[in-house]
């Protein structure tokens, strides 16, 4: 099991890759995979708008990285730091991937995976079953978050409004 401070320093390392993404104007989410002797094997960051593939989550692409630094697409005793908690996607590559924990930030209320929408992890019928911790950071993933979406919706409203403007502008004149 990790220490508060060994916690702290890869929920860290996730959140700089979901900073990666954020720079990049994608959902801000990071995921780490950490081998049992504690080096970070996988690094991911949501790339789903920048690559236009369905698949790109941060989970699977720092899952992808972690087979292929293991050479195995088994990791057995690794563990996922990850600032959102994954969804059915993603948990079913946690499973097929045999990961020993799954740490996460922010609860997902709209797609989450791990208790929020389903828990796929407690499903009987699976063959494995990770340890889950939730909640790990979870004011900062949800204010990352939150921040990332609020500023959207104002760009959004002013990119509106500016087109608005131009309407009016381009209508002819009402003389009285």
């Amino acid at each position: 099991m990790f220490s508060s401070e060994e916690k702290k320093h890869y929920m860290e390392l996730a959140f700089a890759e979901a900073e990666k993404a954020e720079a990049q104007d994608e959902v801000p989410i990071g995921a780490i995979v950490v081998a049992p002797d504690g080096q970070v094997i996988g690094r991911g960051y949501n790339r789903r708008e920048l690559d236009n593939i369905a698949t790109h989550h941060a989970e699977i692409l720092a899952i992808n990285e972690a087979c292929k630094n293991l050479n195995s697409w088994r990791l057995i005793d690794c563990s996922l730091f990850v600032t959102l908690e994954p969804c059915a996607m993603c948990a079913g590559a946690i499973i097929n991937a045999r990961l020993k924990e799954v740490f996460y930030g922010a609860p997902d209320h709209k797609a989450g995976a791990s208790g929020s929408v389903v828990d796929l992890f407690a499903v009987e019928k699976f063959n494995h079953h990770p340890q889950v911790i939730r909640g790990l950071y979870s004011e900062k993933a949800s204010n990352m978050l939150t921040n990332f979406f609020r500023a959207i919706r104002a760009k959004q409203k002013e990119k509106k409004l500016k087109a608005k403007t131009k309407e009016n502008d381009a209508s002819p004149s009402q003389i009285d």
